[in-house]
């Protein structure tokens, strides 16, 4: 293949390269048997008439979208790996001309891998990171599972508390006008869980069963609907019932209802354990990311924008991904927050950058370091992720991709050089 590299700036490659004639004739008839199926030609059964007969009634560009669909990637990849660049974001690519009987030729303008100037990376000062477990701590979670196993009893002979849960409806409305979102009926609300609007709750306190009762509320100047930001609002509330916790005590039989432990102190020293355990994690986890910000500190790397711009793809995908298991599209996310995409991308800037630089600089001091993942490495790691996904090591093989492979090797290597670098690091008491 005839590949032509030229440096346009810094970080930015204008790659030229060829599709021989032969090849793009290959992804013309694939194109032609995909699509033929669609054309309805006079004088031929729908789906049966012969390419040159298609190309003469709709024109030959007809199938030359999906011919170069067909052709372009791994051309594309292979004139990158004979130039040797390293593309780390989308390229955008153009076509110069198409002739019947000559090569295709096509430019690309590539981003490549930033440069990274590494400063000190050993030996860098940390504070220690702990988070001990107090009683108090013991305490709450033995609370928290009193709540879960409460149970709920109807209260008519009193007003309602800080705590209850009250079942009402209610609807708002500002300058005398019901507003959108507004209205609900039979909410069971908890006084005191900051569900509300700030001011709401509280003025439910005091109220009984059959109560008709109006609260009124400033909304927050930050809040996310325009019309309703910083406008005061009136909400008509009917009191329906009034619901009270009875919590179970915390005594032997609680432990060995919730519990495999007979006595209500193996059930505080099991969660103390537990608690300790992931307060473990978190530090480790805290550890690794101040070791990270100050070797990063310490260096110097100008990320393209392209390279910004691919990664906050990357967050906002992963973040629509979680708002649809909750059955809300990132469209019906702005339209509640009253954000445009434009700025909602602007809020992953920042992240994006740090992941960037913390990653370009690792596997800069990797490098230098020559940290490398040798096979037996590998196949532990293979083997710890079919654990992770329940299927026999043998089957994820077998479904692994090259590119897959790659993946883990680099993750891999990525997490010998931070311990590597914690190995290395002066940590502080605080």
């Amino acid at each position: 293949m005839a590949v032509k590299t030229e440096q346009i700036e810094k970080n930015l490659s204008k790659l030229t390269f060829e599709v021989s004639a032969e090849r793009f004739e290959q992804g013309m008839q694939k194109a032609y048997r995909k699509n033929v199926k669609k054309f309805n030609i006079p004088g031929f059964r729908k789906g049966k008439a012969p390419r040159a007969i298609v190309e003469k009634y709709y024109g030959k560009n007809v199938f030359y979208n999906d011919a170069i669909d067909d052709v372009l990637p791994e051309a594309y990849a292979e004139a990158l790996k004979e130039s040797e660049l390293e593309s780390v974001a989308r390229p955008e690519i153009d076509i110069e001309e198409i002739k019947d009987g000559e090569p295709i030729v096509f430019t690309a303008l590539v981003t490549t891998k930033p440069e990274v100037k590494l400063g000190e990376y050993k030996g860098v000062e940390i504070d220690k990171i702990e988070y001990p477990v107090t009683d108090e701590d013991v305490d709450n979670a033995v609370e928290d599972e009193r709540k879960k196993n409460a149970r709920m009893i109807s209260v008519d002979d009193r007003a309602a508390e800080n705590g209850d849960i009250v079942t009402i409806d209610f609807e708002g409305f500002v300058d005398g006008e019901p507003f959108d979102g507004g209205k609900g009926e039979e909410y069971d609300l908890e006084i005191g869980s900051g569900t509300f609007i700030q001011g709401f709750e509280e003025q439910v306190i005091g109220a009984k069963v059959g109560d008709d009762i109006e609260v009124k509320v400033t909304f927050p100047e930050e809040y996310h609907a325009d019309t309703l930001a910083g406008k005061d609002a009136v909400f008509k509330v009917k009191v329906h019932e009034i619901k009270m916790r009875e919590l179970p005590e915390a005594d032997d039989d609680f432990a060995s209802e919730v519990s495999e432990f007979d006595t209500i102190n193996e059930y505080k020293k099991d969660i103390k354990a537990k608690l300790e355990k992931s307060a473990e994690h978190r530090a480790k986890h805290a550890t690794e990311d101040a070791v990270i910000d100050a070797v990063v500190e310490n260096s110097e790397v100008e990320l393209p924008e392209a390279m910004v711009e691919g990664q906050i793809d990357r967050l906002v995908s992963d973040f629509a991904q979680r708002l649809s298991y909750q059955g809300v599209s990132v469209d019906m996310y702005l339209k509640y927050t009253g954000t445009t995409m434009e700025a909602f991308r602007a809020q992953f800037k920042q992240q994006a950058e740090k992941q960037l630089r913390g990653s370009l600089v690792l596997e800069a001091i990797g490098k230098a370091e020559g940290i490398e993942v040798g096979e037996e490495e590998l196949e532990l790691q293979i083997v710890d992720m079919a654990k992770q996904y329940n299927m026999e090591t043998d089957k994820l093989k077998e479904l692994l991709r090259p590119e897959d492979i790659d993946n883990i090797k680099n993750e891999k290597a990525l997490a010998k050089t931070v311990e590597m670098l914690i190995n290395h690091a002066v940590v502080k008491d605080a």
